[in-house]
């Protein structure tokens, strides 16, 4: 088995993570650095993150979880700053088994954020070439007229650089002072409603995410988790070809 695939089974980290594991020199295998190619013997090999033993894949089924998660909360299993953190929200929940969250949500950022134990199903959904849909709900200040919407639709050019696919963009109501929108992302570009509003001249007043691929956050409420339904499980892992 590759190492990154023991590493998450074991509920270490996402695959993903556990590449960055290697290449930074936190894990050795029978007392040697491992390297991305590693091919190893789960309960036999003796497998060290920071030199601490990895045991074997969890054996249990595994969890799958919704978290509205609420602002000024990282996504990250740690925080260097002592912010609080999705894991922090989620310990109840996880029994002392190691969750960890599929992609990001930054700090400022709430909605539906998906955390499981199952490293594979987690690998996919983050992997460009499975990367699924997601729509936001974003408040801005002011009136986002027409020409906001047909540059995000017509795919736009960030400040840096980068060029981004088409957005589905549609003006969900408006008042005096604000406008709220509808986009659907189907890239994975870091941060990228926040730099498309700010390259149009937008402020964020609020933004959540409410739906990736086949999930919606629906009613939960802010701060609230609860485990995926098994009809939600298997829609999940056909929508990445698990």
């Amino acid at each position: 088995m590759r190492l990154n695939k023991a590493l998450a089974q074991a509920g270490v980290c996402s695959r993903r993570n556990a590449d960055e594991l290697i290449r930074s020199g936190r894990v050795t295998v029978n007392g040697r650095p491992a390297d991305l190619g590693t091919a190893v013997r789960p309960g036999i090999d003796d497998i060290r993150v920071d030199a601490r033993p990895v045991g074997a894949p969890d054996a249990r089924e595994h969890l799958y979880f919704i978290l509205n998660k609420p602002i000024e909360t990282v996504t990250t299993a740690k925080d260097p700053q002592g912010r609080r953190t999705v894991l922090d929200l989620m310990r109840p929940q996880a029994g002392g088994r190691r969750l960890f969250p599929v992609g990001r949500l930054d700090y400022f950022s709430e909605g539906l954020l998906i955390l499981t134990t199952d490293g594979d199903l987690a690998n996919r959904l983050m992997h460009p070439r499975w990367h699924q849909p997601k729509l936001y709900r974003v408040t801005v200040r002011g009136d986002a007229g027409e020409s906001t919407l047909a540059a995000m639709r017509g795919g736009m050019t960030l400040a840096e650089g980068e060029t981004l696919a088409p957005v589905k963009a549609r003006l969900v109501r408006k008042d005096a002072r604000s406008s709220v929108l509808e986009l659907e992302l189907i890239q994975g570009v870091n941060r990228q409603i926040r730099r498309m509003c700010r390259d149009l001249g937008l402020t964020i007043l609020k933004l959540v995410r409410v739906a990736q691929g086949p999930l919606k956050l629906g009613t939960l409420a802010t701060g609230a988790s609860r485990p995926l339904t098994p009809d939600e499980v298997e829609a999940l892992k056909h929508s990445v070809n698990l």
